[in-house]
């Protein structure tokens, strides 16, 4: 039961991650980043920081490698906004 519940825990970042995936294909289709709220988007990214460093401590891989992945798919919508907002 507890590998179930971990293997649980690990997908529900790979699912959180997902969910920023419209957000980069509509930055890149329409070039630009209006209705981005950039603050919203950088508490993200500290908050799955601070998760992956707290996972880091904590000697847990899946809080890890869940907050990387999250993370990155995070920053990437952070990224393009700043981009097309300063272009």
């Amino acid at each position: 039961m507890r590998e179930i519940v971990a293997f649980l825990f690990g997908l529900g970042f790979v699912f959180n991650a997902s969910l920023f995936i419209p957000q980069v294909i509509r930055i890149l289709q329409t070039k630009s980043a209006n209705n981005i709220s950039l603050i919203t988007f950088l508490g993200f990214n500290l908050i799955q920081l601070n998760s992956a460093i707290y996972g880091y401590y904590q000697h847990d891989l899946i809080l890890i490698y869940g907050n990387i992945i999250s993370f990155i798919a995070c920053a990437t919508v952070t990224v393009l906004a700043i981009y097309y907002r300063n272009r």
